[in-house]
């Protein structure tokens, strides 16, 4: 089927992104054929923070990469081999690709699936060093392994209906959940939650959904720290000057929190009146900090172990200075990695059709047009609180 023209998000060097034409997709991994793959008819597909580390031009992201690992779509053709997928199926997709059939795979562990890159445990599409996928901000794309990875919305009619919550499992609501639940937040829990980005604003949601008794939202932009207190969060304004422990305490009455979850990652900056200034570890060092003795950290935070942009050369390398003596002293567990998105997806579906959450509004969804993509990049870029949304052929706005 290569009837459709394609087109895609291209990244073309620090800073710039366009709309270009691009081949459609094939059921093919190279030259070899893709029998277990579909390709959809992209529905959704959304801009992530993660998205932005590579424009910005802070990994090593080559040009002329397709961007887009935030996919949800209508399948329109199935490999010989797809036993459970239909075309004209409503589908989420992972953002980590996994084969199924490795030992991480086997264990739940999809984001280091063993099989889908050849340098390094774990794949994604359309990111750099996740195994050459191409993305999904883009009318069509390929996906593999899709009777393991795809998850089938029940109901089409429905799910179009609540297309704007639905298209945040790919990854920021699943990744949110993720990061309270290595956090250990449970009923009464104390959290505090660094960032209001939209991953930030999708862990603040998921700590509610998750029962937390009071959830405590950092940032340095005061519509995104609006935006967490529209929906209960207590908030701490980063730009102004005063000891952590000194503000969680007139929040909480107590210096320290029970759980605590990093949604901001490497290009973390200072608090107070350096908050201009670059430091990466300042995250991870206030977590052992405020974290109660015994509590756990999660980290869903980005980190990469190559950072052309960093001001100093330890941190080039991933090395980050961080007080990790603290942590080892106050019993901290701390947890790494991407999210797993299929440990998480199908629950958090059913608590979205089923009324238990409000992610969308939440995390403030705004769609937009394919051709608005660039845009819509430089706008996320300066901090807006808003979830971009692209909707490639008008099926939603």
């Amino acid at each position: 089927m290569n009837n459709h023209a394609n087109r895609g998000v291209v990244y073309q060097g620090n800073g710039t992104v366009k709309v270009e034409a691009i081949p459609f997709p094939e059921l093919a991994i190279g030259k070899r054929r893709c029998d277990h793959g579909v390709i959809l008819k992209v529905v959704t597909t959304n801009i992530c923070g993660s998205d932005q580390h590579m424009v910005r031009g802070r990994t090593t992201a080559p040009n002329g990469l397709v961007l887009g690992h935030e996919i949800t779509g209508e399948v329109i053709e199935c490999g010989r081999d797809v036993e459970f997928i239909h075309v004209g199926d409503l589908v989420s997709v992972p953002f980590n690709i996994a084969c199924g059939r490795c030992r991480h795979c086997k264990e739940g562990k999809t984001g280091i699936c063993l099989n889908v890159n050849p340098a390094r445990p774990g794949a994604a599409y359309g990111y750099v060093d996740m195994g050459g996928w191409v993305g999904g901000q883009a009318d069509y794309v390929m996906v593999p392994y899709a009777d393991f990875n795809l998850l089938k919305f029940p109901n089409a009619d429905q799910a179009r209906e609540k297309i704007q919550d639905l298209t945040l499992l790919s990854d920021i609501f699943p990744t949110g959940f993720h990061g309270c639940i290595t956090a250990g937040v449970g009923p009464g829990s104390t959290v505090y939650i660094a960032g209001a980005g939209p991953v930030g604003l999708a862990a603040a949601a998921s700590a509610k959904l998750l029962g937390a008794a009071c959830i405590i939202v950092g940032d340095m932009v005061e519509d995104r720290l609006n935006q967490a207190r529209s929906f209960g969060c207590e908030t701490i304004d980063l730009k102004q000057e005063g000891d952590m422990q000194d503000k969680i305490e007139a929040i909480l009455g107590e210096r320290e929190v029970d759980a605590f979850v990093d949604c901001v990652g490497f290009e973390a900056h200072a608090c107070g009146c350096n908050h201009h200034q670059e430091s990466p570890a300042v995250v991870l060092n206030s977590a052992m900090q405020i974290t109660r003795a015994g509590g756990q950290i999660g980290i869903p935070g980005l980190y990469v172990t190559e950072d052309p942009g960093a001001a100093d050369a330890a941190a080039q390398q991933g090395s980050l200075s961080m007080r990790f003596g603290l942590g080892w002293a106050k019993s901290h567990s701390l947890h790494t990695g991407q999210c797993p998105v299929m440990k998480y997806h199908r629950q958090l579906m059913q608590a979205i059709l089923f009324d238990k959450v409000e992610i969308a509004k939440a995390v403030n969804v705004q769609m937009i047009s394919l051709d608005q993509a660039p845009q819509g990049y430089a706008d996320f870029d300066g901090g807006a609180a808003k979830k971009f949304v692209i909707d490639p052929h008008r099926m939603v706005s």
